[in-house]
């Protein structure tokens, strides 16, 4: 038989609603077309920004057993109800994880559900989980290949506003939250806007970690680095995640847009001076408080937007007398980032965006 099929979202923000009832009745999305074969699946999503229209037209056999009603009827467990968020254009898979303290998706299949062209598209899944130690909440994140980092920045910021909605909270609101870096205190501004107590970078070798010797107490602050047979400059800053920050080589700054990224990251990704794998920035200064860079993220690649590495490139700056210690704006290529390294309490302050992209629900 022929089918065809159209998809009509949204073009308005939609007002604010408990995300627990978008879980207990999945049917309530903006398309009514629900339908899986043995061959087609056609998952129903709700957008609040865009608008998606897709008709296709094909032959499909349909077995005599098979309807929308035994696919809309399947166990709960073979299905992740999910929000997705971006921050700048780094984006996620945010899932209500608040009853269990156990992912309710496995690392393979994050691979899976971040793969861009057979799955949802993502740089990570994130977890909104039972808070310990007196915390509100705890993140834990699969990257998109599958490992797990410390945080991540602008994930922070989605699970933020991905925290607000679950709980229905209005107006500016505060919150503490657990993660494998250590506690991080997230406040949603009266704009919308997400800032966030990154904490205090550190800056011990041994810490951060790099196997680079310290030339600065205990801290490499534009040592020399070889990769692939050109010394660069870097300083290595850990913000709960490693980051190796680099302005340019011996011979020249960074004209970061010139950059062969997908070449060079990988290459400092894996190099034998960081045992766990190192964040890359590449960073280009057009004045003391305005920072351009460009990161390949570990377990992720090249990705629009770092918070993390935004706040180290800050850090960094500052170390090796590039900018002053005041408010910087950063731009990544999905965005500028406002960065913060306070004098008064040496923590790192990040303030950014962190919008919804859809609603939906995928197997697993």
């Amino acid at each position: 038989m022929a089918i065809a099929a159209a998809i009509t979202v949204p073009l308005t923000t939609p007002t604010r609603r408990s995300f627990s009832s978008l879980s207990a009745n999945p049917n309530r999305l903006s398309s009514p077309f629900a339908l899986q074969s043995n061959k087609l699946k056609f998952v129903a999503i709700q957008c609040p920004s865009f608008r998606v229209s897709a008709v296709s037209s094909m032959k499909i056999e349909v077995p005599e057993n098979s309807s929308s009603a035994s696919f809309l009827d399947r166990k709960e467990s073979d299905f992740v109800r999910f929000v997705k968020y971006h921050g700048l254009g780094n984006d996620f898979i945010l899932v209500d994880n608040r009853d269990t303290t156990e992912p309710k998706v496995s690392p393979d299949q994050a691979v899976k559900l971040c793969d861009r062209n057979f799955g949802i598209g993502a740089d990570g899944v994130i977890f909104a989980m039972p808070g310990v130690n007196g915390t509100d909440y705890t993140m834990r994140i699969f990257n998109s290949d599958g490992s797990e980092p410390e945080m991540c920045g602008n994930g922070i910021r989605c699970l933020a506003k991905f925290i607000a909605e679950l709980e229905n909270f209005h107006g500016k609101k505060s919150f503490t939250i657990h993660t494998g870096a250590g506690l991080i205190v997230p406040e949603i501004q009266d704009d919308g806007k997400v800032r966030v107590d990154m904490g205090e970078p550190i800056l011990k070798a041994a810490d951060v970690p790099t196997k680079l010797p310290p030339n600065r107490d205990q801290s490499v602050v534009k040592s020399s680095l070889d990769v692939d047979g050109s010394t660069w400059n870097v300083t290595c800053v850990s913000m709960g995640n490693p980051h190796c920050v680099t302005f340019g080589t011996a011979q020249q700054d960074l004209q970061v847009d010139e950059l062969k990224l997908a070449d060079i990251g990988p290459k400092f990704e894996h190099h034998e001076m960081f045992p766990a794998r190192t964040n890359t920035e590449f960073v280009q200064v057009f004045s003391p408080t305005h920072l351009k860079m460009r990161v390949w993220e570990r377990g992720a690649g090249e990705t629009l937007a770092c918070g993390t590495g935004a706040c180290a490139v800050v850090v960094a700056a500052v170390l090796e007398g590039r900018a002053a210690r005041q408010r910087c704006t950063v731009d990544l290529p999905g965005g500028p980032l406002d960065i913060e390294w306070s004098e008064k309490d040496n923590h790192i302050y990040m303030t950014g965006p962190a919008e919804v992209v859809f609603y939906g629900s995928a197997p697993l």
